[in-house]
């Protein structure tokens, strides 16, 4: 799903919103107003814009606390031995 806008099976809703993600993820600092418009053009309430935009946030946060902290998993996996 590197490319929201050749997403199959998504709405186009769906779509913009990935897009959104995408950009808040790899470029945040180009988020504008213009972004947020979209999202309501294509059905988007301010609430599950929020909301999105909190949730990615949040994953941000965990992965970067995860690297800062050495928190990746063995190279065994995660499941304990049998």
């Amino acid at each position: 799903m590197g490319e929201p806008e050749k997403a199959k099976g998504l709405a186009p809703k769906e779509r913009e919103l990935l897009k959104f993600v995408k950009r808040l993820t790899l470029e945040p600092a180009k988020t504008s107003d213009l972004d947020i418009e979209a999202l309501r053009k294509a059905g988007w309430t301010d609430e599950q814009i929020f909301e999105a935009a909190f949730d990615t946030a949040l994953f941000a946060f965990f992965n970067r606390m995860a690297d800062a902290y050495g928190l990746g998993y063995e190279k065994s996996g995660w499941l304990p031995p049998k």
